[in-house]
């Protein structure tokens, strides 16, 4: 395939078993400390962001405590789980989402479970605003140029909660949760981020029929991939001016404020590269967020990008890309919040009349940033590049695994794999 550009996918190896166990193989490699919480010194709230018109969820709406690095993220069912440290007092947490109002509401009306908090959507006048912007063209090199002012320009240190599955058809065959420790460097300086596993757990379900099975290289350091503004070689860069076009298509509030959406697609449609919508604050010319997905028209040289081994007679085809990205804005700059990847194959035998669907996703949510003893870690405590998260971790355990930290509610199908992951890991 003869590109220069460099892509984004969920990379994977795509191996041969002979008789897959439900648990993780013999010999885990122990690189993660085990951080013991004291489950007094938090505050434990549930609810549930929904839109108040009409009640449905709102997925991936950001839960943020205010005034505080402190944060979580509402899974696909609208439900939420947020931990906040007895020893802060804060006043209000924020629920944002896009095209929604930001709602401030105050801690102390919160109950334990049960919170139904309702968002209400953004409606732009467009007669009531004045906007000249240009040529689409230079609000994206404009992007570029203020890089350096409105992200980061020193190293910090981030939590978050990172999660990979991989599905069969409908079904779960390996799942992995793990909280991470993030070195993220900043944002003008050429030096990659750096991840370390805190704590973390997986399972596999995987039947003895099953011949293939696919695993997840890179784990929470591809979900940091997402982080397009650090990542210029992906898609904010001067190569994408020549190869893509660009069109203004509206102007949505986001966290309060109004931004450009404007999208994208490659000029030559045959060529193996991203569409999707860039969302752009107004004022500041900052990527406050982004939606995008790989062009599937030339199956083989996608499938190149994704595949790094596979069994020989296997034709492995990526059939659906989805990529989100979304950064908080905090004292005037944007820092990179969240991410989720996922991609769709179709595996087929040569021999076998019909072909098998496989899914994969990832994503990363961050709950805590620090600017204080930012430091790089040492190359024996980094999760790398090449390292698959599943065989790292233990296995899941009790309920209350995850102690005083923030992480992703689970959905209600995710939530009974992990109990028959349990289950199989009994016997």
């Amino acid at each position: 395939m003869k590109t220069g550009i460099k892509y984004l996918p969920v990379l994977v190896i795509l191996i041969m078993v002979a008789a897959a166990k439900a648990a993780p193989p013999n010999g885990l490699a122990v690189m993660f400390n085990l951080i013991t919480s004291d489950t007094l010194s938090f505050n434990e709230y549930k609810g549930k962001v929904v839109d108040a018109k009409t009640g449905e969820p709102l997925s991936f709406a950001t839960i943020t405590v205010e005034g505080e690095n402190t944060a979580t993220v509402s899974n696909n069912e609208g439900n939420f789980i947020l931990k906040i440290s007895k020893k802060s007092k804060p006043q209000n947490i924020i629920i944002s989402y896009l095209g929604y109002k930001n709602l401030i509401f105050s801690i102390s009306d919160l109950t334990k479970k049960k919170n139904i908090l309702s968002l209400e959507e953004s409606v732009i006048t467009l007669k009531e605003i004045v906007i000249t912007p240009g040529p689409v063209y230079d609000i994206i090199l404009k992007v570029m140029n203020n890089i350096e002012n409105n992200y980061s320009d020193i190293p910090y240190q981030m939590t978050g909660f990172y999660r990979e599955s991989v599905q069969k058809k409908n079904n779960y065959v390996s799942l992995a949760e793990a909280i991470v420790n993030i070195y993220k460097t900043a944002y003008r300086s050429a030096l990659n981020d750096q991840v370390q596993i805190l704590k973390g757990r997986t399972g596999m379900n995987v039947k003895k029929m099953d011949t293939l099975l696919f695993k997840l290289q890179g784990g929470p350091g591809t979900g940091l991939l997402l982080d397009i503004v650090k990542n210029r070689d992906l898609l904010l860069n001067r190569e994408m001016l020549d190869k893509y076009k660009f069109k203004l298509i509206g102007e949505i509030m986001l966290d309060g404020k109004l931004n450009y959406i404007i999208a994208f697609d490659p000029i030559n449609e045959n060529e193996v590269l991203y569409s999707g919508k860039f969302y752009v604050d107004v004022n500041r010319y900052a990527l406050t967020a982004a939606d995008f997905h790989l062009n599937l028209n030339d199956p083989r040289a996608a499938s190149e990008i994704f595949i790094r081994k596979k069994p020989i007679g296997v034709t492995v085809t990526p059939t659906f890309t989805h990529y989100i990205v979304k950064y908080h804005e905090q004292d005037g700059k944007w820092y990179f919040n969240y991410a989720k990847g996922e991609v769709k194959f179709k595996v087929k035998w040569r021999r076998k009349l019909f072909a098998t669907h496989y899914t994969t996703k990832l994503e990363i949510a961050i709950t805590d940033r620090s600017h204080e003893n930012a430091t790089r870690f040492k190359a024996s405590e980094r999760f790398k590049e090449n390292q698959v998260l599943t065989e790292t971790l233990a296995a899941f355990t009790d309920e209350n695994y995850w102690g005083k930290y923030n992480y992703i509610e689970p959905d209600q199908s995710i939530e009974v794999t992990i109990n028959k992951f349990k289950k199989l890991l009994q016997k």
